[in-house]
């Protein structure tokens, strides 16, 4: 027969088991924060990174920073239909405002590019396109608004995240 006193050490056991595994897969999964879509050019393929990286990252199929911010788009409305999700569009910065911002990070000065000549240092393009434009062009700003006019079946598409 269990005693009052055995049956507290065998929750305590589980408690405690079950608070180890929550660490062991938190820890494991290396999550250190919001995560964000990045499209790998080279494998063409979507992945997850801290949203906090500054892109170009190292992609998915090797050591080259071929690893790109995406606008991750769900064309039918809806997001856990992942056959519906479609890469608007890739963003990265010049490679200026990619240094600077990589140096703050490390503790160094601030990015010298004032806030109000940053936009002209974010580059975006479709997936399908050779060339980076600033998002402040023309150009760039087509890019950054087409994904959102609605379909031939009058669905508007909505952006996701991870």
């Amino acid at each position: 027969m269990a005693t009052p006193r055995n049956l507290q050490l065998a929750g305590a056991a589980v408690a405690a088991a079950a608070a180890l595994a929550l660490l062991y897969r938190t820890w494991s999964s290396g999550d250190t924060g919001p995560r964000g879509f990045f499209y790998d050019l080279s494998a063409g393929r979507l992945f997850e990174g801290p949203i906090d990286a500054i892109p170009p990252v190292a992609g998915i199929d090797g050591p080259d920073a071929d690893g790109y911010r995406a606008v991750v788009v769900s064309v039918t409305g809806k997001p856990d239909e992942r056959s519906s999700w479609r890469v608007a569009y890739l963003e990265r910065y010049s490679p200026e405002l990619q240094r600077q911002m990589e140096l703050a990070r490390q503790g160094g000065p601030a990015p010298a590019i004032p806030r109000s000549e940053a936009q002209a240092h974010r580059w975006v393009r479709r997936t399908n396109d050779t060339e980076w434009v600033p998002i402040a062009s023309e150009a760039g700003g087509r890019i950054v608004t087409e994904w959102a006019q609605p379909g031939p079946d009058g669905i508007t598409p909505v952006a996701l995240t991870p």
